[in-house]
Parts: structure tokens; sequence; C-alpha cells
């Protein structure tokens, strides 16, 4: 055997043995989505309207703390829907003064003046719809986050047919309603100044105040420890104007307390470092509320200058407060979500899924194998063996890569043989033209596959762009489906020229041959 021949057989075998331990067993290695190995699809909605109503509750608190520090005083400042809100009650003398104080309002709002000094405040149109946008885009971020944290192989986490839908696919999954909790928790944390509490009741609370409380204090309630490690509710008197809130994060870990119980450790970043050491420093000796989606989980006193770490603890179990951690880890989602379609698919359909896809690529190969032979006699063997070839270099690509296998993906298998008997035909037929020129065996089985490159190359390369746009654009099924195409158009390439090329080059080497079986 020539030298250069030997390191072409020795390609391959290693090709083929690299292929084989990169997918076998592929029980254990070949990844499977959820049409086969079974999990959870989800449809949810993002309430974009949330969105607007904290950008308008933020800006509203806002513009009410400047009025105070401006001492001018109004009427009562009200929400009237998510994208407006209303200031009632602005002294004439003061209406001038008032209205400088708008600046930042007036980039986002359009200000309407009505009688008896009010003024009614309208999120601009066009950043309505940008906040409604960018609400689905950062939940998408923050669930693909958590999904990922969750240790799911291969989730699908995208944009569903409405504009404030998301398609969630978790495969293998088996805990759905822990995933669908993690998935939709708003994980809000915010730090804020405790004025008053805690107190029994929330009437308690109120009448603190003579039940006329001030706007710029809250509400809010809590849990206390009682007896036997019993939860209470407790209400605690809050400032609505957090020192500190969960975008200031930088990292969070589950831990432990003082007592040895699961507890939530935070990391905060170097902006949220620098306010919270200036609250703190300003408020020592007093309570510091850790609110977590409008419920306060502790309330510790200030004893000191705090920087940039804190703790959350509230009889958290250890599975609570690792789940706490990877929310807020994740960050806070912008809006709400509510489910609007759940599938639950049975690992037992999966298998019938798999049995089916394993029957229809073994009856393809088969039927391609008894077309070739009877066609083509002993060259249709070479090119069984280049599509046998074909599919276990897809498989063992598909493992290393750590790609999915779905479905559609099988059908991307079952196409792969269509495409490498393709290549193999063009290649016999080129053969036989040769042949019939009174050319030799060797001369044309060389032209044969000279000639028939670059027509492969060009019908491969166009085959792979319409891949990449599938991938590009298509949903979860569809991405299995061109990832599965793109890998096996590549390895027929290998083995539709490299591999049945080496064949007929061993099969010539060994003697001398004047007629070929084709």
């Amino acid at each position: 055997m020539a030298k250069n021949l030997r390191w072409k057989v020795l390609t391959i075998l290693a090709v083929v043995g690299l292929s084989v331990y990169a997918f076998y067993p592929p029980g254990e290695k070949v990844r499977l989505g959820l049409d086969l190995k079974g999990g959870v699809h989800l449809v949810l909605r993002v309430q974009t309207d949330d969105a607007l109503r904290l950008e308008t509750e933020t800006t509203s608190e806002r513009l009410r703390e400047q009025l105070r520090i401006a001492n001018i005083t109004t009427g009562a400042i009200t929400i009237v829907d998510p994208a407006t809100f209303r200031v009632d009650g602005v002294p004439g003398d003061q209406d001038a003064a008032f209205r400088q104080s708008l600046t930042d309002v007036e980039l986002s709002y359009n200000r309407a003046s009505g009688a008896g000094g009010a003024y009614t405040f309208t999120l601009r149109p066009n950043l309505a719809v940008q906040l409604r946008d960018e609400a689905v885009a950062q939940a998408l971020q923050t669930i693909e986050r958590r999904v990922n944290e969750l240790g799911v192989a291969e989730p699908v986490v995208a944009r569903h047919s409405a504009a404030d839908q998301i398609l969630v696919q978790l495969p293998g999954v088996t805990d759905v309603n822990r995933a669908k909790e993690i998935i939709r928790s708003t994980a809000l944390l915010e730090l804020k100044q405790v004025e008053q509490g805690p107190f029994g009741t929330q009437e308690q609370a109120l009448q603190a105040y003579a039940n006329n409380l001030p706007p710029e204090l809250q509400v809010l309630p809590g849990n206390s420890e009682g007896i036997g490690g019993d939860r209470a509710t407790v209400y605690y008197v809050l400032r609505r104007i957090a020192a500190v809130t969960g975008r200031d994060l930088r990292n969070a870990r589950p831990t432990l307390d003082e007592n040895n119980r699961p507890a939530v450790s935070f990391t905060l970043n170097n902006e949220g470092a620098a306010k919270f050491g200036a609250f703190t420093q300003a408020n020592i000796g007093r309570q510091l509320a850790i609110v977590l989606d409008n419920r306060v989980y502790s309330a510790p006193r200030i004893e000191g200058r705090i920087d940039d770490e804190g703790r959350i603890s509230g009889n958290f179990t250890q599975q609570e407060a690792a789940d706490l951690s990877l929310v807020l880890r994740s960050g806070a989602l912008p809006a709400s979500l509510t489910y609007l379609e759940e599938r639950t698919v049975g690992p037992s359909l999966g298998a019938e899924s798999i049995r089916a896809g394993v029957i229809a690529s073994v009856t393809g190969l088969s039927l391609v194998l008894v077309f070739m032979v009877f066609y083509y006699r002993l060259s249709g063997l070479i090119a069984v063996l280049s599509v046998t070839v074909n599919l276990m270099i897809l498989l063992g690509l598909m493992s290393y890569l750590g790609a999915t296998m779905t479905l559609p993906g099988i059908a991307g298998f079952i196409l792969t043989i269509g495409m490498g008997v393709d290549s193999s035909v063009l290649i016999f037929e080129r053969i036989k033209e040769e042949l019939a020129s009174a050319k030799s065996v060797k001369a044309a089985v060389a032209a044969g596959f000279d000639r028939v490159f670059l027509t492969i190359l060009d019908t491969h390369v166009t085959s792979l762009v319409a891949a990449a746009f599938l991938f590009q654009f298509g949903t979860g099924p569809i991405r299995g489906f061109a990832t599965t195409l793109t890998i096996g158009l590549l390895s027929n390439v290998f083995t539709a020229v490299f591999l049945s090329r080496t064949m007929f080059e061993l099969v010539m080497s060994r003697r001398q041959v004047t007629k070929l079986s084709i």
C-alpha cells in the first residue's frame, strides 16, 4: 500500500474512532430535546403595563421629593393609569416655581394643565412603545439567565407569536412548579428606611399617623418569627424611596446567618456601595428594611456604616435560599408574567418519537442500500459505507459540540442520507461517462471525482446558506433541523469525496483493475 494511501486510511479510521467515542453510549452523550426527552413547554405574557406603571410611579415619587426639597406645597399626586399621573392643587403663587421643577419630568412626559392648579402628565407615545419593547427584551434576558442557572440542557427561550409573549421550553425538567416559580418571580430587592414598626396589624400602623399616612411613606407586611419558629405577619411603615435597589446588586449567594440558618448574602456594585455607605452612615441606630417583592424579609438595626455587603434572613429553607439567590443574581423582572399555555411532554412520548425516528432512519438507509447495490453493483457498497460513516460523524460532532437532538433533527438525519446518496450518484455517473470514453479505470475514477468536486461543493455551500438562514430566523425546532443539516453537509463533503475516493483507490491498489463494477 502506498504511503499516501496509508495515511488516508489512518485518517478515516481516526475520524470514525473519535466519532464513535464522542457519541457512545448515545443514551448518555447525545443530548435530547423537549420532543424526545420530555419536559415542559410554556408560553408567557409580559405584563408591559407594569413597566409603564413603574416608570410613572418612580417619576411621580421623584417629583414629590423635589417639590418637598424646594418647599413647594401641592395637593395629592396620584397615578391615573400606567402611563399617566396627576398633580392637584398647585398654588398660584408657586406655579412658576413648580413649572421650573419639571425639567426632568418633561423629558419623558407631556404636560396638560387643568382647573384648580391641576396638572396631568402623560408618558410620550414613543417612549411608551420603547418601554414596552425593553420590558419584553429584559424579561427575555432575565428568564434566559434563570433557566441557564437551573442547569437545563439546551433550553429554548425566545419571543413567541405576539410582541409581548415569550416561549420557554425546558427539556428534561421534572419539577415543573419550581421552574415556573423561579421564572415568574419578579425578585425586586429594595433597601428602605423604617420609620415605625413592627405593628401587629395594618390598622395599627395607620393609626400611628391618625389614618393620614404621608404620601412619602408606605405600609408593607413582613415576617416576625414567633414562639416555636412560627411565622406571624407584622407591618412596617417605610419610606417609599429606596436607598438601594436590586439594580445595584453585583452578586447574591446562599449562606448561613448567625444562628446557622439558611440566608442569602449579597454584594453591591461600586455605585450601590457608595449610596448604601452614605445612607447607613446617616442612619446609624435606625432600622433598615430589606424588602423583596413588596414584603419585608428582615429589618435589622444599623450599627455602623455598611458599604458593599448585606444579608437577607427570613426563616428560609436551604432550597428557598438557593432559589432566591438564583433570581437575585439573574436580575429582577421588569414586569410580572402570566402563563398563557403550559404543556408537559412525558418521557414515554419522547421514547416513541425516538423509536419512530430510528425506524425511519434505518428504513431509509436500507432502501438506499438496496437501490445503490442493485443499480451500481459493488460500487454501491462504497456509497452505503460513505453514508453510514457520514451518520456516525454527524452523531459524534453533535455530541462533541453539545448540540441537542430533536425530532426535526432526526428529519435532518434522513435528509443527510439523501444528500450523501445524491453526491455518490453524481460521482458514479461521471465515472461511467469517463469509462464510456475509453479511459482506463484509474483515469476514469480520478476524472470522475475531480470533475464533480466543484459541483458537490456548490450544492453544499448553497444548502449551508439556506441552513444558516433557518438557524438565524427559525424557532427552536427549526434551529434543531438547521443544526443537524449543517453538520451533516460538512461531514458529507468528507465522506462523499475523501472517503469514497480512498475506498476506490484502496480496491485498485491491491490488483490490476481492468473492469469496474458500476
